[in-house]
Formats: C-alpha cells, structure tokens, sequence
C-alpha cells in the first residue's frame, strides 16, 4: 500500500513521568482499583492518574476489559468441538461416513458463536466473519 500524498502529522513525544508517588491500599482497596481499572481497560497506574487528575495521560494504553466467565465458557465449548473432532477421525479411520453437509454447518455455527463470544469478552464487539 502506497502512501502517495500522505500527510503525516509529527509525533510529539509526551514528557517523561519522573515523579513517583507511593500509596499504600488495604487489599480491599487496591481490588477495587484495580477493578476499576480492568474495566476501564486500563493499567493501574494510568488508572489511578485517571481518578487523581482527571486524566490518564498521553501515554495510556487501554486495553479490553476481559471477561473471564465467558472466556470460561468458550474454554468448555473448544473443548466440547476437540471431542467432536476425534470422533469424526475415528469414525473415518472406521470407514464410516463422513458427517452430513447439515452436521458440518451445525459446527461451522458453534465456531462462529465460540468467535463471537470470545470478540465479546475482549471488548471488541460484533466483528463479522472475513
């Protein structure tokens, strides 16, 4: 991809964070901030700038909150298709046949939906299939 009459704007560097300022929580305390944090998708520091100042700073990087429940369940339906994979394997080494177009959109459904809630659970929403 050529960038023929790009303008790119320059990158101005943020001024480096040199202060450092220490804080002691109760570990209740540093749960809930931490949970704050995980879902503003953010790290704790720049969680912490964020309620002290208003702001996290230029440098923040928000990352997606990640709902660890319904990674959980996605976990069980992988390995729910895994034993349908070898049995499909065996049953062709069997010489049996192998399963019926409408079997195999069942599955190709149950992996759309397993992708799906996995785009759920990292924050990134209803992403269509390429």
């Amino acid at each position: 991809m050529a960038l023929v009459g790009a303008v790119l704007s320059p990158v101005i560097p943020a001024p480096p964070k040199t202060r450092i300022v220490p804080i002691r929580f109760t570990p209740e305390q540093y749960a809930q901030l931490a949970e704050k944090a995980n879902r503003a998708g953010m790290a704790i520091g720049a969680a912490a700038r964020s309620i002290l100042l208003g702001a996290a700073g230029p440098r923040a990087v928000k990352r997606p909150p990640v709902e660890k429940a319904q990674l959980a369940r996605v976990l069980g339906a992988i390995g729910k298709l895994g034993s349908n994979v070898n049995q499909i394997a065996r049953a062709l080494n069997e010489g049996r046949d192998a399963p019926s177009l409408a079997e195999l959109a069942d599955m190709r459904a149950e992996i759309a939906a397993m992708r799906t809630a996995v785009m759920t659970a990292l924050g990134r929403g209803q992403e269509t299939e390429p």
